[in-house]
């Protein structure tokens, strides 16, 4: 009976020391996949160097491995600023950053996780370059210059950030949004330039149809000239007689069959013309 106790106990034992030689195993080495770079804690004090991908050992049990994403991360951040004329302009950003490896432990010690540094210190952060960039210039040029604005706002951001070991790799502009008053403006803008663009399309219109109606009185007086100058040569009675005929057969009234004319004149030979032939041609 006693060696079978003893027996039990022994394997008893010998169960613990396994156990306590796997556990103390286990923790005793970290594995770190490429992009993953590690900080080491011995009793709460994180420890100089980071690690990085590879097996790497630790003290069990008394240790802790915070690991790092080194890959690139995407966060959208919104920010809201006045611009140089006063008006309220919001916009939301997308940036692209990574950690620095080389400060991972500085990130270790002052912000903590990756949700800190997202909250901490890249939203604050965006907020004050996005004041920055937008303070430069008016709503309007914020609007029509956006890439000039992206690139004010990247030079501060990139700066801002870098001190805490954060790499930004490129930030774009999701949303650019401006306030209700500036909207109403810009479209009561938009109608008054339509109208001006109007009032001078008929400005246009009525000097030219005027300079038409000139044009038209200079060609008649022109013709009265010449038909002066023709009356007062030789043959004008000619072309009075002529006129006259046209003038009556188009006014419709009802013509003599025989019409003398140009008989009184000294010299001149009596003109004689059958109007019924005219009217039974036409």
């Amino acid at each position: 009976m006693k060696s079978q106790q003893l027996g039990n106990w022994q394997t008893t034992v010998l169960g613990i020391v396994l156990a306590l030689v796997v556990l103390v195993g286990v923790n005793s080495f970290v594995i770190l996949s490429p992009g993953q770079a590690g900080v080491i804690s011995i009793l709460g004090k994180a420890r100089d160097g980071a690690l990085l991908e590879g097996i790497h050992i630790k003290p069990p049990l008394i240790s802790v491995v915070d690991v790092y994403d080194l890959t690139v991360q995407k966060f959208e951040v919104p920010a809201e600023s006045s611009t140089k004329d006063l008006q309220n302009l919001s916009a939301r950003f997308a940036i692209n950053f990574r950690l620095d490896p080389a400060q991972v432990v500085e990130v270790r010690r002052r912000q903590g996780t990756l949700a800190n540094i997202v909250s901490k210190i890249i939203a604050p952060q965006t907020q004050e370059a996005f004041k920055i960039a937008a303070a430069r210039r008016t709503v309007e040029e914020a609007i029509t210059k956006r890439s000039e604005l992206k690139e004010d706002f990247d030079l501060a951001l990139g700066d801002r950030l870098a001190k805490y070991g954060i790499i930004v790799l490129d930030t774009s502009v999701v949303d650019l949004n401006f306030s209700p008053e500036f909207a109403r403006a810009v479209e009561e803008k938009q109608i008054a330039e339509q109208r001006a663009q109007r009032a001078v399309y008929v400005a246009r219109e009525a000097e030219q149809e005027a300079q038409a109606d000139v044009n038209r009185a200079k060609g008649k007086a022109e013709a009265q000239r010449l038909l002066a100058e023709t009356l007062k040569a030789q043959g004008g009675e000619l072309v009075l007689q002529k006129e006259a005929i046209e003038a009556w057969r188009t006014g419709g009234a009802q013509m003599p069959k025989v019409l003398v004319m140009g008989g009184e004149a000294k010299g001149g030979v009596p003109f004689i013309f059958n109007l019924g032939n005219v009217s039974e041609k036409s």
